[in-house]
């Protein structure tokens, strides 16, 4: 069994989809839930879903990352997957999954994408820049934001859009629909 943690900073709606998704799936179990924040709905998530939650502070993650690293490995977490999580990842625990941490980026890399470029600030500059297609890129993680080997992408179009919010819209339907089937196609 492939034993996954995801990691998020706010709303949850990638992590809820991929727990639905591999729900079912004996091969696969999903937990804990990390985050570095409170105020995400990761502790919310985990608790509707009978998933273990872990939050740890950002001065965790920036210079304790041993600490992280031995509850993942107490629970013989295999893989890491990042579903909205905002703060970069030390390099340690990078090496310790290393090509078993990926990450989705709301835009076709290598555009918009590196520090800086997330939410709602990726679909401003796809707009401000009238682009018509938008995107996801599916990424492993490395010690650079959004620099990591492709994994996959995907492509819609968003030049009927009018507003940043109807391209973010457009891009987060198309991370609910493939997100979890990239993630299966890649552990399993």
């Amino acid at each position: 069994m492939k034993k996954i943690a995801v990691f998020g900073s706010g709303s949850g709606t990638n992590a809820e989809n991929i727990i639905r998704h591999f729900k079912l799936n004996p091969k696969v179990q999903i937990g804990p839930l990390v985050s570095n924040t409170s105020k995400s709905r990761f502790k919310e998530i985990a608790k509707t879903n009978g998933i273990e939650y872990l939050e740890y502070s950002n001065q965790d993650f920036a210079e304790f990352p041993e600490k992280i690293l031995a509850d993942l490995n107490s629970r013989e977490t295999e893989w890491i997957i990042l579903a909205g999580f905002l703060r970069k990842i030390h390099p340690d625990l990078i090496r310790a999954f290393s090509n078993k941490m990926i990450n989705i980026h709301p835009s076709l890399l290598p555009k918009y994408g590196g520090k800086g470029m997330y939410g709602m600030k990726v679909h401003q500059a796809v707009f401000e820049n009238n682009d018509s297609e938008s995107g996801i890129t599916v990424h492993f993680v490395n010690e650079n934001f959004d620099e990591g080997k492709i994994i996959e992408q995907r492509k819609v179009n968003v030049s009927s859009c009018q507003t940043p919010d109807e391209i973010r819209g457009k891009v987060q339907e198309l991370e609910q629909l493939v997100f979890p089937e990239i993630i299966e196609s890649v552990i399993l």
